[in-house]
């Protein structure tokens, strides 16, 4: 780590012009007869290399490290609602039991809420170790300071190494609040994730629109934590016999004093979520208007299937944004997908590349979907799919 630190005193009327133009961010401001650097510093360090000689300076920072030794085993976050468990914390308990094997640490599970004991018992069954829970009728409700306070408490308490967390609407909003409390690092919607003999965990995700795989790491701090979307990841096989411990947890009063008064909840109806789809057909670019819309829908009505697509079709109304596959939209696994005139982007294929079954049909024969599909065909879409819905009438399908 580093710091840019600018000495005042080298500054003139001479180069005062060349060093605010030297930086391409813009970073670099002269307020008040001072030189300052605002928060669009890249870190890049133009300035120095190519600013005024003696002018800006980036100076390394002494960098804490922390005793590993100290921190053993592999957290996850329980995200529930009422007690009913995301099944994406399933999951991750999977992945976690990977991770843990490696460098021979323990599965802790940290489940927040009220009248939960009894659903944290179901949690020994897919091989976690202990299940940490803090029980009480202040935590009934999700509320960012108490569920932080809770966080806080265990890891005090337990020190894990890493904590995974789901990314979903309430992980997001953990997640950066205990990670900032700590000033530990982490990483969001990670796609793959790797442990080392030092217990360092490698955080994989796109970056740069997709365009490279970023591993990150967080040597010096601990706890390590990441997010995880749901369907990225295999939960493990339920067991019939379960192992491990439950230890209940209690929180001072104090710290479950809470500025939000939940006073109602309401709650969301239940809509069509392309995430728990057993086949979905996708479309891309390939489909013009909304009239051929038509021809998709005999066939995903065939395979009692859901449509889906990618950002373009969401762009140009065809799909809503909830039907949108890919980072910027949601994480599918299904049995089978049918990708319809989809050149397969990184972004798109990252959302989709765990399915079972991926079957492509494009007219480029270079498309990049043919990298990810077991199945194939170089063909037009508005020839291929009138004969694939004809030939499953015929069948019965």
């Amino acid at each position: 780590m580093g710091k840019l630190i600018c000495n005042q005193e080298n500054v003139n009327e001479s180069n005062i012009e060349e060093l605010l133009n030297v930086c391409p961010f813009g970073a670099i401001e002269y307020t008040d007869g001072k030189v300052q650097v605002n928060a669009g510093c890249k870190m890049c360090k133009i300035c120095v290399k190519k600013g005024p000689a003696g002018v800006m300076e980036f100076v390394e920072t002494e960098t804490k490290k922390v005793d590993k030794s100290l921190w053993r085993g592999i957290a996850v976050y329980v995200d529930h609602v009422e007690g009913t468990i995301h099944p994406v914390t399933m999951e991750l308990i999977g992945k976690a039991r990977e991770l843990a094997s490696v460098v021979d640490f323990p599965v802790y599970c940290v489940f927040i809420g009220h009248n939960i004991k009894k659903k944290a018992e179901e949690l020994l069954h897919y091989g976690v170790d202990e299940v940490f829970v803090y029980d009480n009728k202040e935590l009934k409700d999700y509320r960012i300071e108490t569920y932080t306070a809770a966080m806080e408490d265990f890891i005090n308490k337990v020190k894990p190494s890493s904590i995974l967390v789901g990314a979903t609407t309430t992980g997001r909003s953990l997640a950066p609040r205990v990670a900032t409390r700590f000033r530990t690092g982490l990483t969001a919607d990670c796609t793959i994730l790797e442990m080392k003999e030092n217990t360092d965990l490698v955080q994989i995700r796109p970056a740069f629109g997709g365009n490279i795989m970023a591993q990150i790491i967080c040597p010096n701090t601990r706890p390590q934590m990441a997010t995880v979307r749901y369907k990225i990841m295999n939960a493990p096989e339920r067991q019939r016999d379960p192992k491990g411990r439950i230890t209940v947890c209690e929180l001072e009063p104090e710290k479950l004093k809470s500025q939000i008064e939940v006073l109602k909840v309401t709650k969301k109806k239940v809509e069509e979520n392309i995430s728990d789809a057993e086949v979905i057909v996708a479309i891309g670019r390939a489909i013009k208007s909304e009239k051929d819309m038509a021809m998709v829908q005999d066939l995903a009505d065939l395979l009692h299937a859901q449509i889906a697509g990618t950002r373009p079709l969401v762009e140009a109304g065809l799909i809503p944004a909830k039907k949108q596959i890919g980072l910027s939209g949601r994480t599918v696994k299904p049995k089978l997908i049918i990708a319809l005139g989809i050149s397969g982007a990184v972004q798109f294929v990252a959302g989709m590349n765990h399915s079972d079954r991926i079957f492509a049909i494009n007219k480029d024969e270079n498309a990049s979907i043919f990298h990810t599909a077991h199945y194939g065909i170089v063909g037009d879409i508005y020839e291929i799919v009138p004969q694939l819905v004809k030939e499953l009438k015929c069948t019965g399908a």
